[in-house]
C-alpha cells in the first residue's frame, strides 16, 4: 500500500497546519520536509486550492536572502525573460532533466564517499569537505560534458520542430512561406512563374 500523501493546511494567518501530526508548523518545518523526501501538498484551508508551489517558493525565497544565494542576478535574469516566450514550457522541461541529471552525479559521489568514510553524518566534517573539494573538478567536467550533450540535442530538437512545422503549413496557401503551393501550379507541385520577356518584334519590313 502506497504511503498517504501528508496534507498540510494553510490559514489565512498564513499559519500552517500539518493534519498528520494535529500541530502547527513553521517554514522551516515544511523545509525539513523537502529535505526528507516527504511527498506532501499544501492546500488552502478554505478552498482547497493546492499552494504547494507557492510555499516552496517562499523557501527558496528566504535561502536565496541569506548569506550564500545559489541564483545571480544575470540567472534569474535570464529565467524572467522566459516567461511569456514560445520556449516557456520546453524551458522549465530543460532545466527540471539537467537538476535530476545533477542530482545522479551528487548521489554517485555521496555513495563513494559512504565506502570511504561511512555515512556524512557520522564522518568526521574536516575529512568530508576535503572530499568534496577532491570531487569537485570531476563534478564540473561530468556536468560541462552532460550540458554540451544537452545543448546538441537541445539544437537538434529545435531544427526538428522548424522541419515538422514547415511541413505541416507547407499545404496552406500562405503567401511568400516556403513550400506554399504557387496558383496556376499542378497539384502537389509549385507552378513556374509567369514568363516576364515580352515576345520578339517583327522584324523591319514584315507584318
Amino acid at each position: 500500500m502506497s504511503q498517504q500523501v501528508r496534507v498540510i493546511k494553510k490559514y489565512p494567518n498564513r499559519r500552517l497546519y500539518d493534519t498528520q501530526t494535529s500541530s502547527y508548523i513553521t517554514l522551516l518545518d515544511v523545509k525539513q520536509l523537502v529535505l526528507g523526501h516527504e511527498d506532501f501538498h499544501v492546500v488552502d484551508a478554505k478552498t482547497g486550492e493546492d499552494l504547494t508551489r507557492g510555499v516552496l517558493l517562499q523557501i527558496i525565497l528566504e535561502e536565496e536572502a541569506g548569506a550564500v544565494p545559489m541564483f545571480s542576478s544575470d540567472m534569474l535574469s535570464q529565467i524572467i525573460r522566459f516567461y511569456g516566450h514560445a520556449m516557456q514550457g520546453m524551458m522549465g522541461n530543460y532545466l527540471e532533466k539537467n537538476l535530476e541529471a545533477f542530482n545522479e552525479i551528487t548521489q554517485k559521489i555521496q555513495d563513494q564517499s559512504k565506502s570511504l568514510y561511512g555515512e556524512p553524518a557520522k564522518s568526521n566534517a574536516e575529512l568530508w569537505t576535503q572530499f568534496m573539494n577532491f570531487q569537485t573538478p570531476a563534478i564540473q567536467g561530468a556536468m560541462s560534458a552532460y550540458m554540451e550533450q544537452s545543448k546538441n540535442m537541445f539544437l537538434q530538437m529545435q531544427e526538428q520542430l522548424q522541419a515538422s512545422t514547415r511541413n505541416m503549413f507547407s499545404g496552406f496557401p500562405f503567401p511568400g512561406f516556403p513550400g506554399a503551393p504557387v496558383p496556376g501550379a499542378a497539384p502537389g507541385q509549385p507552378a513556374e512563374p509567369a514568363a516576364t520577356t515580352a515576345p520578339p518584334k517583327p522584324e523591319p519590313g514584315k507584318k
